[in-house]
């Protein structure tokens, strides 16, 4: 089974194709979202000023403050793939224990 992604993994997704300047299609598909999961984020993080949709390019664009987002997201992203491996790595020793303790 799969693991479905976070509210900030969804965003920082649209905001990491949005990087290289994307029209809605392109976010939609290199983001793997729906159309209707889509809009509901662009909205989101356009209302938050991460992207700005330029007329004259006729696209979406990273704003400085989404650039921030992502770089935050990094550093978030990494620290909490470290703690989660830790957390495994804890839940395997507790069941060797447990197992020790087991009358079985």
């Amino acid at each position: 089974m799969g693991s479905y992604r976070s509210r900030l993994d969804i965003i920082a997704d649209i905001l990491h194709v949005v990087s290289q300047d994307a029209k809605k299609t392109q976010i939609m598909y290199q983001a793997n979202l729906s159309y209707k999961v889509l809009t509901k984020y662009l909205t989101e993080v356009s209302e938050a000023s991460l992207i700005n949709f330029e007329d004259e390019k006729r696209c979406y664009v990273l704003t400085a403050k989404g650039r921030g987002f992502l770089e935050a997201y990094r550093e978030y992203s990494k620290d909490n793939r470290h703690i989660e491996k830790r957390l495994n790595d804890i839940n395997s020793k507790r069941k060797i224990l447990e197992e020790l303790c087991s009358s079985k």
